[in-house]
């Protein structure tokens, strides 16, 4: 499709944005690249982070972890441990550490030494200890490790050397290390923590970040561009751009614009309607990836009438699946039956939707006690999401079908980092958000978003707690036996699908749009992108 013909579908604005662009990008076309986001970074600092457009601007850009997930085995790969060793009462992970590692230099900090064993200390007792000097400074705490309840799976974390680490536990817990292989257990310096202490700037660590990783940290204008410069001291093989762009550009449809008239190399998350569109261009390809993701429908489940299962299951009858496939996702999903994806090995196949069946809503409701109806809210992302391509239009289907039973429900749309503090106060009656994985434990579906203890650490926003799910869950993570942790998880998936305090709705693809010149663009099922292998053609 010739250029002019896309044009006619970008909104006058947009066509506005293709004749002003600005210059920031066009400077580094020549050395670099840039890549079009959908949001700001709400940190510099993923272990604070619950955001992917946090973790995409700085987990495989400015950092490195001990090991990582490889994008297509999904073994595990040494990062900054090149190696390590497992007791056999799983109780102790001995990591032996890369050697001759050099953190960035940059206009506000010069590092004096190599990463050693003193950095993989500080990164986790800043976590851990509530006592340290760092642990009250970010004002998100550390969402992601409270509420896989990190601190009490931690006895204690040994050096050994200065490039020898040990962790031990307080129990066995099968998903340790996915979870230090996860996008949010990064390694900081601990030079620079003392450098800013002696400065008392301790807030800078998160703002200002040094790392380890293929990139550096150069600017950054609020709401407006990320730049990032190459780390020519990286430990492994340097990138191959020399300038990285986060352009920050919320709409999807000025994304579009800026991919095509080149001021953007890269767009993150194409609209789902936009997929056709921008296959037929040859100047554009679309890369697809299956995702470990799923989008849903959660209620407060302290909040009457959403305190009572039986009206969440007569929601969930509500749901007419295809038509949200077809209407919001433009089928870049699949429909979901349960929280874990069907590409989880510990996926539950046996469960059974909950079918559209408005009559038999309604039926449930009176029983309920509401033959009338009531008022609800849905709180919606006005952006578009790996896992939700279209939350707004999402809760508008919803919506329309609730009025059919005398549900009127009122839509209330948000940025992430408002929504997140509406979330945390309590104040809604139901949302629609999902989650993307950080591992490939499905632990991590479900531990950070239901378990009784991630109410109180902020992140279970149901505020349901079930303790035979939680006895379920804890099982499995010191089950070693594969069989066993398989027979845990299909069991917790049923009591989730039985209380529904969330419906699982769909599983989305992963989508990115990018100049047909580039190659080397890396994206993975947990929803990050790494650009340390791109490069012009």
């Amino acid at each position: 499709m010739h250029i002019l013909n896309l044009i006619k579908y970008i909104q006058p604005l947009t066509v506005l944005l293709l004749l002003t662009a600005c210059g920031e990008q066009t400077q580094i076309k020549q050395n670099g690249l840039a890549y079009c986001t959908e949001g700001s970074p709400s940190s510099f600092n993923p272990q604070t982070a619950t955001s992917n457009v946090t973790l995409d601007a700085t987990t495989s850009q400015l950092y490195n972890r001990l090991l990582f997930t490889d994008p297509n085995t999904q073994q595990f790969k040494a990062g900054l441990a090149i190696d390590w060793e497992i007791s056999e009462d799983l109780l102790s992970y001995r990591f032996f550490l890369r050697k001759n590692v050099r953190f960035h230099q940059t206009d506000y900090f010069t590092p004096t030494r190599p990463f050693n064993a003193d950095d993989v200390i500080f990164s986790f007792a800043r976590i851990l200890d509530n006592k340290h000097p760092y642990h009250d400074v970010s004002a998100n705490g550390y969402p992601f490790f409270e509420g896989i309840e990190l601190d009490q799976q931690i006895q204690s974390l040994v050096k050994i050397d200065d490039y020898t680490i040990e962790f031990k536990l307080v129990l066995p817990d099968s998903s340790f290390i996915a979870n230090l292989a996860s996008d949010f257990s990064v390694i900081l310096s601990a030079e620079y923590g003392d450098t800013l202490i002696a400065l008392n700037k301790q807030a800078d660590i998160d703002n200002l970040p040094i790392g380890t990783g293929p990139f550096k940290f150069k600017e950054y204008r609020t709401d407006n561009f990320i730049r990032y410069q190459r780390h020519d001291d990286y430990w492994g093989d340097n990138a191959k751009i020399e300038q990285l762009i986060f352009d920050i550009t919320p709409n999807a449809s000025s994304r579009l614009a800026k991919l095509l008239t080149q001021e953007c190399d890269i767009m993150a998350y194409p609209a789902a309607s936009q997929v056709e569109m921008i296959s037929e261009h040859d100047r554009v390809k679309i890369s697809v990836e299956t995702g470990l993701n799923v989008a849903y429908w959660a209620f407060n489940s302290e909040q009457p009438p959403f305190d009572n299962p039986k009206i969440r299951r007569a929601l969930a009858h509500t749901i007419n699946q295809e038509t949200l496939l077809q209407a919001v996702y433009y089928n870049t999903g699949v429909n979901a039956k349960s929280i874990l994806p069907p590409v989880s090995w510990a996926y539950n196949p046996y469960l059974k939707s909950y079918k559209y069946n408005l009559a038999y809503a309604r039926q449930l409701i009176t029983e309920a006690g509401y033959p009338n109806g009531f008022k609800m809210n849905i709180l919606a992302l006005k952006s578009s999401q790996v896992y939700n391509p279209d939350a707004v239009k999402m809760a508008e289907l919803i919506q329309a079908e609730l009025a059919q039973i005398g549900i009127e429900a009122k839509i209330i749309k948000y940025e992430w980092q408002l929504m997140e503090k509406k979330l945390q106060q309590g104040e809604y009656d139901s949302y629609l958000l999902g989650w993307v994985a950080d591992n490939n434990d499905p632990d991590n579906f479900f531990r950070f978003q239901l378990s009784c203890n991630a109410i109180n650490t902020g992140s279970n926003y149901t505020r349901w707690c079930n303790s035979e799910f939680d006895d379920l869950i804890n099982q499995a993570v010191t089950e070693t036996e594969y069989i066993e942790r398989v027979t845990l998880y299909y069991r917790a998936q049923e009591i989730i699908q039985q209380e529904l305090p969330l419906i699982p709705l769909a599983h989305s693809l992963r989508l990115h749009a990018y100049t047909s010149g580039l190659k080397g663009v890396e994206t993975t099922a947990f929803g990050g992108i790494n650009f340390i292998n791109t490069e012009r053609q």
